[in-house]
């Protein structure tokens, strides 16, 4: 359910909005329990998400940091070594 909550911070190019949005997203999904409001949570669903987003941008852009900016690409590569250390080779 979580798996769009990515770590944001020190990214080049920085984190897109889309970005903060889909982990906003993610993030209101896991603590209310729903992936999907009923009609009468759908207004309250929405407000959380768009809270934890203003949030989320007005945190990113207050952090600050010495370490050197990672990139996506590097990091999807670290992904998919630690995947298949713990997993094996992938088959096609």
């Amino acid at each position: 359910m979580c798996r769009n909550i990515r770590t944001l911070h020190n990214f080049e190019p920085p984190a897109t909005d889309d970005e903060v949005e889909a982990a906003a997203l993610q993030y209101v999904r896991k603590i209310s329990g729903v992936t999907r409001p009923s009609r009468a949570n759908e207004a309250a669903f929405a407000v959380a998400v768009a809270e934890v987003t203003d949030v989320s941008r007005r945190l990113l852009a207050a952090l600050v940091t010495t370490a050197p900016a990672r990139t996506r690409e590097a990091e999807a590569a670290k992904d998919r070594l630690r995947n298949e250390q713990r997993f094996g080779p992938r088959t096609a």
